[in-house]
């Protein structure tokens, strides 16, 4: 566990602690790249964890996001709801309110949300719900709510987040296959690394996007996913390299429907915290050229969050 440290990534210790020194960047990103996939915790005091939660992190909040955001190159955010807030979105609206056009959030919400309740959230920058289906983190919600909710946004022209595991692909499908809206598949939907990548597991999801063109995934969270793990050797920036032919098969396959994402802080995360600058390094090996790279990172998560600005 690292201790609290002074400057911008200034935070206090916890059981769920980040990287407090992530160098710099190898890969320069391209102009106006969006960290597509991060997180805001807290700070607690201010924004209370939900009683439901099944981990809790340490503060990590807008002031240390922003401040990552500059260190590694990005010009703007995407915020998720992450499960440790439930369906109280005010840290994430307070993040996105902050950050002067540059954050854009994707929420969580229940069938009781009201249309202004909706409305409000659309004001202050949010563009899409997130439905969890990782039974370690959550209790499902049932599908006939998820529904009406994704019925509820689609006149916003949100979006649906989905969360789940390889395995739980086949029993989710026909419901994913049902939403009315486009739909963003976090993490590639957790592949088993270990598999290959032409085998039938992974397959099966290829087959998902390329039946579906409202589907979109993250070729994120290397971390997660990786048994290789990150560099053994102090200085060397080739991490991950299991997980590399499973987000590059899903960056050439689908070019113009994939978007990138550090996870920072990387909640509930076992094992080792991440340098998020070594993360950037890990894009030009998924993306290997400047106009996949241009895609993964500028057009796509524009085209999908400030659209009025295209």
């Amino acid at each position: 566990m690292s201790k609290p440290t002074t400057g911008p990534f200034e935070k206090t210790a916890g059981w769920l602690d980040w990287f407090d020194g992530p160098s710099r960047p190898r890969f320069v990103l391209p102009p106006g790249s969006v960290d597509a996939h991060c997180h805001v915790f807290g700070p607690g005091a201010e924004f209370p964890y939900a009683p439901e939660r099944k981990y809790t992190p340490c503060d990590a909040g807008k002031a240390q996001l922003f401040a990552l955001r500059d260190h590694l190159g990005f010009a703007r955010n995407v915020i998720v709801q992450a499960t440790c807030h439930g369906a109280d979105n005010r840290a994430l609206v307070d993040a996105c309110l902050a950050s002067n056009g540059k954050a854009r959030g994707v929420a969580t919400v229940r069938r009781s949300v009201s249309d202004d309740e909706l409305r409000l959230l659309h004001a202050a920058g949010v563009r899409g719900v997130r439905f969890n289906f990782v039974r370690r983190l959550v209790d499902f919600t049932p599908k006939d709510e998820l529904m009406e909710i994704a019925t509820r946004i689609q006149p916003l022209g949100w979006h649906v987040v989905i969360y789940f595991e390889a395995p739980d692909l086949p029993e989710l499908w026909d419901f994913f296959s049902a939403l009315p809206t486009t739909v963003v598949v976090d993490h590639m939907g957790r592949p088993d690394v270990t598999r290959p990548v032409d085998g039938p597991e992974f397959a099966l999801f290829l087959r998902f996007m390329r039946e579906h063109p409202n589907v979109w995934s993250k070729v994120s969270c290397p971390e997660r996913l990786s048994v290789s793990g990150p560099p053994a050797l102090r200085g060397e920036r080739s991490a991950y390299v299991d997980v590399v032919p499973f987000a590059r098969r899903v960056v050439e396959t689908f070019p113009d429907r994939v978007l990138w994402g550090t996870d920072w802080p990387h909640p509930n995360l076992k094992g080792h915290m991440p340098d998020d600058g070594l993360l950037v390094d890990f894009i030009p090996h998924i993306a290997p050229t400047p106009a996949l790279q241009r895609k993964l990172l500028v057009d796509n998560p524009m085209r999908l969050y400030w659209p009025e600005e295209l």
